[in-house]
């Protein structure tokens, strides 16, 4: 039946449209508002003139770093932070992420996971390492006893991401943003005051460490923002590459007796 092939036809194109992130429609034509200038000229037209009005550039000649550090330092608690942090507005991407995603888990845990960005079910639920690759984290967690909800700070975890907004369709995030939101983190360790750091994945290697080649990096302990510090693979990674799985296994024994030392 023609009428039903041109069904699932539309069909398979609306799912692979969804895949890549696409999950509300709200024009005819799409728009890519990463694109637009900070300063872009808007047109305001009213009952008396249709000239445009230029926007009034609140934003200009300020270096997002100096802001967000100024910004950061202010804060004395993590609610603080999370406040700030959500004022933030140097950060195209916040334009077009739902949820602002902060963190999850015991803020007192003695373990502080920091991974990239969120991801669509993340920025959908406002939470870090919710989709698949954070159903994987919470198996990997459990294997050694810890968990993100666990009752004893003992065997607790506390997650948050370098970035707290969704990058478009998934996208690594630049050097900019990762440089002009490290501020955040930076404040966002030293309040939580972990014991230790896991880093999963390239970007918070590169925003903390200033490297990335996390299979060179990985398994190896190493210290920075004054707390001893472990890089390893990121869960989506490992669901590309499931081989990985045994160096993943062999760095969370590795966790596991750093803070049996601690």
């Amino acid at each position: 039946m023609p009428g039903a092939d041109r069904f699932w036809s539309d069909f398979a194109a609306l799912d692979w449209q969804v895949e890549l992130g696409a999950d509300e429609s709200i024009g005819d034509i799409p728009v890519n508002r990463y694109d637009l200038p900070a300063e872009k000229t808007r047109e305001i037209k009213t009952a008396k003139t249709a000239a445009p009005v230029p926007a009034p550039s609140l934003l200009a000649d300020v270096d997002p770093v100096v802001v967000a550090r100024a910004a950061a330092q202010a804060a004395s608690d993590l609610d603080g932070l999370a406040a700030a942090m959500a004022a933030y507005e140097h950060c195209e991407l916040k334009k077009g992420a739902r949820n602002f995603v902060f963190c999850d888990g015991n803020p007192n845990a003695r373990v502080m996971i920091v991974g990239e960005a969120p991801g669509r079910d993340e920025d959908l639920q406002g939470r870090p390492f919710v989709g698949r690759a954070g159903q994987l984290l919470d198996r990997m967690l459990a294997a050694i006893d810890m968990a993100r909800d666990h009752p004893d700070t003992e065997h607790a975890v506390y997650i948050t991401n370098v970035l707290p907004w969704r990058p478009p369709q998934n996208r690594t995030p630049d050097k900019a943003e990762i440089a002009m939101l490290l501020p955040f983190l930076e404040r966002h360790v030293a309040l939580a005051d972990p014991y230790v750091l896991v880093l999963m994945g390239n970007t918070p290697c590169q925003a903390v460490l200033g490297r990335t080649g996390i299979t060179r990096l990985r398994g190896n302990w190493t210290e920075a923002m004054s707390k001893p510090l472990l890089p390893m693979f990121h869960p989506a990674y490992l669901l590309r590459q499931p081989a990985a799985k045994r160096e993943a296994w062999a760095d969370l024994l590795s966790l596991k007796a750093k803070l049996r030392e601690l």
